[in-house]
């Protein structure tokens, strides 16, 4: 019996499905107030806001937090949207249709008219520690 049971222990912990982590480093924020929003998602189609994937990892910390650690990634390519709500109003303001908050993405893309696509801002996610560093930028 005991022999059994280590054997299905093992079974089980030889098939379980590596992980791993990511930080997030958030740089540019032009103020404390507010929240930071991070969507990271393996879905192109769901990029950049994550709606409709139900896999996607969300996260809001307040805007003085400059580092975000998400554990249990499985291994693949991701992409990272990050916003800075300085109101708190869950959505990205514009003005004229020109962001008045922060965001900014993986990779840190060139911005042209619109956010990047999932290819520009993909990266990968391995078993190990991964980072990535995004840079938020001010429009007006």
């Amino acid at each position: 019996m005991r022999v059994l049971a280590l054997g299905a222990v093992a079974w089980t912990l030889g098939g379980a499905t590596p992980v791993g982590r990511l930080d997030v480093e958030v740089s540019g924020l032009r103020s404390d107030k507010g929240v930071v929003r991070v969507c990271v998602t393996a879905d192109s189609q769901s990029f950049p806001k994550c709606h409709g994937d139900i896999r996607a990892v969300k996260r809001n910390v307040p805007a003085n937090t400059r580092t975000l650690t998400l554990e249990g990634l499985p291994p693949g390519a991701y992409a990272a949207a990050v916003m800075h709500d300085e109101n708190g109003n869950k959505r990205l303001d514009t003005f004229a249709g020109v962001p008045t908050e922060g965001f900014g993405f993986s990779r840190n893309p060139a911005i042209r008219f619109g956010p990047p696509r999932f290819d520009a801002a993909r990266f990968a996610v391995t078993g190990e520690a991964n980072k990535q560093q995004v840079r938020l930028r001010y429009m007006l």
